[in-house]
Protein backbone atom coordinates (compact mmCIF):
# COMPACT_ATOMS: atom_id res chain seq x y z
CA UNK A 1 0.00 0.00 0.00
CA UNK A 2 0.97 3.67 0.04
CA UNK A 3 0.96 3.64 3.85
CA UNK A 4 -2.43 5.38 4.01
CA UNK A 5 -4.70 2.33 3.89
CA UNK A 6 -4.93 2.52 0.11
CA UNK A 7 -3.68 -0.45 -1.90
CA UNK A 8 -1.51 0.46 -4.89
CA UNK A 9 0.58 -1.64 -7.28
CA UNK A 10 4.32 -1.00 -7.23
CA UNK A 11 7.11 -2.18 -9.48
CA UNK A 12 10.51 -2.50 -7.83
CA UNK A 13 13.86 -3.99 -8.68
CA UNK A 14 14.58 -7.47 -7.32
CA UNK A 15 16.81 -5.91 -4.66
CA UNK A 16 14.00 -3.62 -3.48
CA UNK A 17 15.36 -0.45 -5.07
CA UNK A 18 13.62 2.13 -7.26
CA UNK A 19 9.96 1.55 -6.30
CA UNK A 20 7.47 2.98 -8.81
CA UNK A 21 3.76 3.41 -8.10
CA UNK A 22 1.98 2.11 -11.21
CA UNK A 23 -1.58 2.95 -10.24
CA UNK A 24 -1.88 6.15 -8.15
CA UNK A 25 -5.61 5.74 -7.50
CA UNK A 26 -6.49 7.02 -4.01
CA UNK A 27 -10.15 5.96 -4.38
CA UNK A 28 -9.50 2.44 -5.74
CA UNK A 29 -7.62 -0.46 -4.16
CA UNK A 30 -5.59 -2.50 -6.65
CA UNK A 31 -4.56 -5.98 -5.51
CA UNK A 32 -3.18 -9.32 -6.67
CA UNK A 33 -0.94 -8.27 -9.59
CA UNK A 34 0.18 -10.76 -12.23
CA UNK A 35 2.49 -9.95 -15.12
CA UNK A 36 1.78 -11.51 -18.51
CA UNK A 37 4.35 -14.08 -19.68
CA UNK A 38 5.61 -11.70 -22.37
CA UNK A 39 6.06 -9.01 -19.71
CA UNK A 40 4.02 -6.35 -21.50
CA UNK A 41 0.87 -6.30 -19.39
CA UNK A 42 -0.37 -6.64 -15.83
CA UNK A 43 -3.64 -8.07 -14.51
CA UNK A 44 -5.09 -7.28 -11.09
CA UNK A 45 -8.27 -6.99 -9.08
CA UNK A 46 -9.61 -3.57 -8.17
CA UNK A 47 -11.89 -2.82 -5.25
CA UNK A 48 -13.98 0.18 -6.22
CA UNK A 49 -17.24 1.85 -5.31
CA UNK A 50 -20.11 1.36 -7.76
CA UNK A 51 -23.48 2.94 -6.93
CA UNK A 52 -22.40 3.27 -3.31
CA UNK A 53 -21.38 -0.40 -2.99
CA UNK A 54 -17.87 -1.82 -2.91
CA UNK A 55 -17.21 -4.24 -5.78
CA UNK A 56 -14.17 -6.37 -6.66
CA UNK A 57 -13.53 -6.37 -10.42
CA UNK A 58 -10.76 -7.71 -12.70
CA UNK A 59 -8.68 -5.43 -14.94
CA UNK A 60 -5.56 -5.53 -17.06
CA UNK A 61 -3.24 -2.72 -18.09
CA UNK A 62 0.11 -2.07 -19.69
CA UNK A 63 3.11 -2.97 -17.54
CA UNK A 64 3.64 0.74 -16.78
CA UNK A 65 0.07 1.12 -15.47
CA UNK A 66 -1.40 2.84 -18.52
CA UNK A 67 -4.47 1.93 -20.61
CA UNK A 68 -6.50 0.08 -18.01
CA UNK A 69 -9.18 -2.26 -19.41
CA UNK A 70 -11.96 -3.92 -17.38
CA UNK A 71 -12.17 -7.68 -17.87
CA UNK A 72 -15.13 -8.62 -15.65
CA UNK A 73 -17.37 -7.33 -12.87
CA UNK A 74 -17.59 -9.15 -9.53
CA UNK A 75 -14.54 -11.22 -10.41
CA UNK A 76 -11.23 -12.10 -8.78
CA UNK A 77 -7.84 -13.82 -8.92
CA UNK A 78 -6.92 -13.44 -12.62
CA UNK A 79 -3.98 -15.24 -14.21
CA UNK A 80 -2.49 -15.29 -17.71
CA UNK A 81 -2.39 -17.88 -20.45
CA UNK A 82 1.01 -18.71 -21.89
CA UNK A 83 0.30 -16.70 -25.06
CA UNK A 84 -0.33 -13.50 -23.06
CA UNK A 85 -3.58 -13.12 -25.02
CA UNK A 86 -6.01 -14.75 -22.58
CA UNK A 87 -6.86 -14.11 -18.93
CA UNK A 88 -8.49 -16.73 -16.70
CA UNK A 89 -10.48 -15.46 -13.73
CA UNK A 90 -12.93 -16.61 -11.07
CA UNK A 91 -16.41 -15.14 -10.65
CA UNK A 92 -17.61 -14.01 -7.24
CA UNK A 93 -19.97 -16.45 -5.53
CA UNK A 94 -22.17 -13.65 -4.18
CA UNK A 95 -23.22 -10.26 -5.49
CA UNK A 96 -22.39 -8.67 -2.15
CA UNK A 97 -18.77 -7.76 -1.46
CA UNK A 98 -16.64 -10.08 0.65
CA UNK A 99 -12.95 -10.33 1.34
CA UNK A 100 -13.19 -14.15 1.62
CA UNK A 101 -10.78 -15.49 -0.98
CA UNK A 102 -12.67 -18.71 -1.71
CA UNK A 103 -16.08 -17.08 -2.26
CA UNK A 104 -15.96 -17.99 -5.96
CA UNK A 105 -18.11 -19.92 -8.40
CA UNK A 106 -17.01 -20.70 -11.93
CA UNK A 107 -13.78 -20.25 -13.88
CA UNK A 108 -13.88 -18.17 -17.05
CA UNK A 109 -11.57 -17.15 -19.91
CA UNK A 110 -11.33 -13.68 -21.45
CA UNK A 111 -9.83 -13.11 -24.91
CA UNK A 112 -8.04 -9.74 -24.98
CA UNK A 113 -8.54 -9.29 -28.74
CA UNK A 114 -12.22 -10.21 -29.08
CA UNK A 115 -13.24 -9.32 -25.50
CA UNK A 116 -15.30 -12.48 -25.42
CA UNK A 117 -15.79 -14.65 -22.34
CA UNK A 118 -16.21 -18.41 -22.13
CA UNK A 119 -16.59 -20.75 -19.17
CA UNK A 120 -14.27 -23.63 -18.32
CA UNK A 121 -15.78 -26.97 -19.43
CA UNK A 122 -16.04 -28.04 -15.79
CA UNK A 123 -18.98 -25.91 -14.67
CA UNK A 124 -18.85 -27.34 -11.13
CA UNK A 125 -15.70 -25.47 -10.07
CA UNK A 126 -16.40 -23.46 -6.94
CA UNK A 127 -14.67 -22.22 -3.79
CA UNK A 128 -11.39 -22.10 -5.71
CA UNK A 129 -8.74 -19.45 -5.17
CA UNK A 130 -5.20 -18.67 -6.31
CA UNK A 131 -5.55 -20.21 -9.75
CA UNK A 132 -2.30 -20.60 -11.70
CA UNK A 133 -2.05 -21.47 -15.42
CA UNK A 134 0.78 -23.79 -16.45
CA UNK A 135 3.46 -22.43 -18.83
CA UNK A 136 2.51 -25.02 -21.49
CA UNK A 137 -1.10 -23.77 -21.35
CA UNK A 138 -2.61 -27.17 -20.50
CA UNK A 139 -3.18 -27.21 -16.72
CA UNK A 140 -4.33 -25.18 -13.74
CA UNK A 141 -3.25 -25.31 -10.13
CA UNK A 142 -5.73 -24.01 -7.55
CA UNK A 143 -6.62 -24.19 -3.87
CA UNK A 144 -10.12 -25.23 -2.84
CA UNK A 145 -11.72 -24.52 0.52
CA UNK A 146 -15.00 -26.13 1.51
CA UNK A 147 -16.16 -26.87 -2.02
CA UNK A 148 -16.38 -29.62 -4.64
CA UNK A 149 -16.36 -32.27 -1.91
CA UNK A 150 -13.05 -31.08 -0.41
CA UNK A 151 -12.39 -29.54 2.98
CA UNK A 152 -9.10 -27.90 1.96
CA UNK A 153 -6.75 -29.05 -0.78
CA UNK A 154 -4.47 -28.08 -3.64
CA UNK A 155 -5.90 -29.33 -6.92
CA UNK A 156 -4.82 -29.58 -10.53
CA UNK A 157 -7.07 -29.91 -13.57
CA UNK A 158 -6.81 -29.51 -17.32
CA UNK A 159 -7.71 -26.34 -19.16
CA UNK A 160 -9.92 -28.30 -21.57
CA UNK A 161 -11.09 -31.16 -19.32
CA UNK A 162 -13.39 -31.92 -16.42
CA UNK A 163 -11.30 -34.28 -14.26
CA UNK A 164 -9.92 -32.84 -11.02
CA UNK A 165 -6.86 -34.28 -9.23
CA UNK A 166 -6.13 -33.83 -5.52
CA UNK A 167 -2.39 -33.44 -4.80
CA UNK A 168 -2.78 -34.18 -1.09
CA UNK A 169 -1.65 -37.81 -1.54
CA UNK A 170 1.77 -36.52 -2.61
CA UNK A 171 2.22 -34.52 0.59
CA UNK A 172 1.07 -31.29 -1.05
CA UNK A 173 -1.07 -29.75 1.67
CA UNK A 174 -1.58 -26.07 2.40
CA UNK A 175 -2.51 -23.40 -0.13
CA UNK A 176 -1.59 -20.89 -2.83
CA UNK A 177 0.35 -23.07 -5.23
CA UNK A 178 2.23 -21.64 -8.23
CA UNK A 179 3.99 -23.28 -11.17
CA UNK A 180 7.66 -22.71 -11.81
CA UNK A 181 8.69 -21.12 -15.13
CA UNK A 182 9.14 -24.44 -16.96
CA UNK A 183 6.02 -26.08 -15.49
CA UNK A 184 8.06 -28.85 -13.88
CA UNK A 185 8.32 -27.24 -10.45
CA UNK A 186 5.74 -25.85 -8.06
CA UNK A 187 5.84 -23.80 -4.87
CA UNK A 188 3.21 -23.24 -2.17
CA UNK A 189 2.62 -22.49 1.49
CA UNK A 190 2.62 -25.68 3.54
CA UNK A 191 1.75 -23.84 6.77
CA UNK A 192 1.71 -20.23 7.94
CA UNK A 193 5.45 -20.60 8.56
CA UNK A 194 6.74 -22.89 5.79
CA UNK A 195 7.06 -22.45 2.03
CA UNK A 196 7.76 -25.51 -0.10
CA UNK A 197 8.94 -26.49 -3.56
CA UNK A 198 8.48 -29.79 -5.40
CA UNK A 199 8.79 -31.38 -8.81
CA UNK A 200 5.50 -31.89 -10.67
CA UNK A 201 5.02 -34.12 -13.71
CA UNK A 202 1.87 -33.56 -15.78
CA UNK A 203 3.07 -35.15 -19.01
CA UNK A 204 1.36 -38.51 -18.51
CA UNK A 205 -2.10 -37.04 -17.92
CA UNK A 206 -2.11 -38.19 -14.30
CA UNK A 207 -0.26 -35.70 -12.08
CA UNK A 208 2.68 -36.84 -10.01
CA UNK A 209 4.56 -34.78 -7.40
CA UNK A 210 7.98 -35.73 -6.01
CA UNK A 211 10.90 -34.18 -4.12
CA UNK A 212 8.82 -32.09 -1.70
CA UNK A 213 11.13 -29.68 0.14
CA UNK A 214 10.58 -27.07 2.82
CA UNK A 215 12.64 -24.13 1.58
CA UNK A 216 11.58 -21.10 3.62
CA UNK A 217 10.81 -21.28 7.32
CA UNK A 218 10.09 -18.39 9.67
CA UNK A 219 9.60 -17.94 13.39
CA UNK A 220 6.17 -18.71 14.88
CA UNK A 221 5.57 -15.04 15.73
CA UNK A 222 5.51 -14.27 12.01
CA UNK A 223 4.02 -15.68 8.80
CA UNK A 224 5.08 -16.29 5.21
CA UNK A 225 2.71 -16.34 2.23
CA UNK A 226 2.28 -15.68 -1.50
CA UNK A 227 5.34 -17.52 -2.81
CA UNK A 228 6.27 -17.18 -6.49
CA UNK A 229 9.16 -18.47 -8.64
CA UNK A 230 11.43 -16.01 -10.42
CA UNK A 231 11.46 -16.24 -14.25
CA UNK A 232 14.78 -18.13 -14.17
CA UNK A 233 13.51 -20.56 -11.50
CA UNK A 234 16.37 -19.78 -9.09
CA UNK A 235 14.56 -17.66 -6.51
CA UNK A 236 11.27 -17.28 -4.65
CA UNK A 237 9.56 -14.02 -3.83
CA UNK A 238 7.14 -14.04 -0.89
CA UNK A 239 5.41 -11.96 1.78
CA UNK A 240 6.55 -11.98 5.41
CA UNK A 241 5.40 -10.26 8.55
CA UNK A 242 3.62 -10.51 11.90
CA UNK A 243 0.37 -12.48 12.09
CA UNK A 244 -2.22 -10.75 9.93
CA UNK A 245 -4.98 -11.35 7.40
CA UNK A 246 -3.25 -13.02 4.46
CA UNK A 247 -6.30 -12.91 2.21
CA UNK A 248 -6.36 -10.53 -0.74
CA UNK A 249 -7.23 -7.10 0.62
CA UNK A 250 -6.62 -8.09 4.23
CA UNK A 251 -4.65 -5.57 6.25
CA UNK A 252 -1.11 -6.66 7.03
CA UNK A 253 0.84 -3.96 8.90
CA UNK A 254 4.53 -4.76 9.18
CA UNK A 255 4.56 -7.05 6.14
CA UNK A 256 7.33 -6.85 3.58
CA UNK A 257 8.41 -8.57 0.37
CA UNK A 258 11.32 -11.02 0.59
CA UNK A 259 13.43 -13.03 -1.85
CA UNK A 260 14.98 -16.45 -1.15
CA UNK A 261 17.27 -18.74 -3.06
CA UNK A 262 16.32 -22.41 -3.21
CA UNK A 263 18.59 -23.29 -0.27
CA UNK A 264 16.42 -21.18 2.04
CA UNK A 265 18.71 -18.15 2.36
CA UNK A 266 16.41 -15.14 2.20
CA UNK A 267 16.51 -11.39 2.53
CA UNK A 268 13.89 -8.69 3.07
CA UNK A 269 13.79 -6.33 0.08
CA UNK A 270 11.20 -3.79 1.27
CA UNK A 271 11.50 -2.09 4.62
CA UNK A 272 8.50 0.19 5.15
CA UNK A 273 6.11 -2.54 6.35
CA UNK A 274 3.21 -0.87 4.51
CA UNK A 275 1.10 -4.04 4.06
CA UNK A 276 3.40 -5.30 1.26
CA UNK A 277 1.87 -8.51 -0.11
CA UNK A 278 1.31 -10.70 -3.17
CA UNK A 279 4.57 -10.26 -5.13
CA UNK A 280 4.83 -11.31 -8.77
CA UNK A 281 7.90 -11.37 -10.99
CA UNK A 282 8.15 -9.49 -14.29
CA UNK A 283 10.37 -11.05 -17.00
CA UNK A 284 13.63 -9.05 -17.01
CA UNK A 285 13.60 -8.40 -20.73
CA UNK A 286 10.75 -5.93 -20.33
CA UNK A 287 12.88 -3.78 -18.06
CA UNK A 288 15.67 -3.33 -20.58
CA UNK A 289 16.31 0.32 -21.37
Amino acid sequence: TDGKENWELYMINADGSEPVNLTRTPDVDELYPHASPDGTKLSCVAEEMVNGQKVRNVYYMNIDGTERVKVADNAREPCWGSDSKTIAYLKGEFERYTITDYATKGLFFYDLKTRRHREHPNTNLYHLYNICWSPDGNWFLATVHGGMGYKHAILTFKVDGTNVYDLTRFGVTGCRAEFGPDGRKMTWGLTDWDLCTASIDLTSGEPRVTDVRRVVKCEKESEVYHTDFSPDGKYLAFSHGPKANEMIGGKAPGWNICVSDLTGKWVVITSDGNHNKEPDWIPARTLER
